[in-house]
């Protein structure tokens, strides 16, 4: 993939999830941002991150002490897990569900 187009993605996805925690209460959910990286921060003082890897065109997710790496996938528009597949806007929006014990769905 160029270069330039793993950016274009990786900053589109950020952008989503970034405009998506808008939704939130600050004081239940809240999040910032800076150069690639998406740092959500919870009532409880947990953290996750969303972040771009540009070496490996890679968009890395941190949630608590789990871990996933998500690649494009041109064929379907969506990044998915490297190991197995699940899509990267689903990983998300379960495991902030899960923190807030309620259904929460980008």
């Amino acid at each position: 993939m160029e270069r330039k187009e793993f950016l274009a993605l990786a900053d589109a996805c950020l952008a989503r999830v970034a405009a998506w925690l808008e939704r939130f209460d600050p004081d239940e959910v809240d999040f910032s941002t800076s150069d690639g990286v998406v740092t959500i921060e919870f009532a409880d003082h947990a953290r996750y991150v969303l972040n771009r890897q540009t070496a490996a065109d890679q968009m890395w997710f941190a949630a608590g002490a789990r871990a996933w790496h998500y690649v494009w996938n041109s064929s379907s528009k969506c990044w998915e897990c490297d190991k197995d597949r699940h899509e990267l806007y689903a990983c998300i929006s379960g495991v902030i569900s899960e923190k807030l014990g309620r259904s929460v769905g980008i």
